[in-house]
Order: C-alpha cells, then structure tokens, then sequence
C-alpha cells in the first residue's frame, strides 16, 4: 500500500551556516538511502521555499492568485517521500525515521487507489 509521508517545518529567518546545512543533508542522504535499500522508496522530492508558492483558486470562473503557501503557519510544506509499505504501521516507522520528526512534523497519509477508466 503506498503512503505519502508530508513534510513539514518551520523556514528559518537566516539560512543555516554551510556546516550546519551539510551535516544536515547527511542525515536526509542516510535516510534516502535506507528508503531505498529496503525497497520502499517510490518518489520523493523537496521543495523551494514558501515564498516561491503561488496558490490558484477558481471562484465563480474567475481565476484568483495569490503570492504564498494556502494557509499562513509557521510550519510549511517542505517537501514529501511515497512510499510502498505493508500497512500504517510500517509508514509510521518510516516518518519517525525521517530526520524532520525531530524538528518539525511529519503526516502520513495513505495515497487513495482510484480505478482507472478503461474506454
């Protein structure tokens, strides 16, 4: 069963000294790494910060767009693995893995299997 696990944090004010940014990425290369010798790893990418977000609403046919994430909180969106597990369990096991756990917040979400239309 596949799982989305939803990365999420808060942007820092100032980004992180070059040591700081490095030692973390060692951490997400391990833990992509381990996704992927376990044969779980389906897709997984992160994301450009909140303030490249442009959201798109459509109201009485008229296009709306708005600078930004869709809801203002501290924590965003930052990026997400899918991943292919027995059961939530596993994919719980999995986000607590995730180095983010330890600083922000990781969602589980099971990915919806929709039938495809045969025509």
């Amino acid at each position: 069963m596949k799982y989305m696990i939803l990365i999420a944090g808060e942007e820092p004010d100032t980004p992180p000294s070059e040591e700081a940014q490095a030692a973390e990425m060692e951490r997400w290369y391990a833990y992509d790494a381990e996704l992927h010798e376990a044969g779980v790893y389906v897709a997984g990418e992160a994301l450009q910060p909140s303030t490249t977000a442009t959201t798109v609403r459509v109201r009485n046919d008229e296009t709306l767009l708005t600078d930004g994430p869709f809801a203002e909180t501290k924590e965003v969106l930052g990026g997400f693995y899918l991943i292919d597990v027995e059961n939530l369990d596993d994919a719980l096991a999995w986000a607590a893995k995730c180095p983010s756990s330890t600083y922000g917040a990781n969602e589980v979400r099971p990915v919806m299997e929709i039938p495809e239309l045969s025509g």
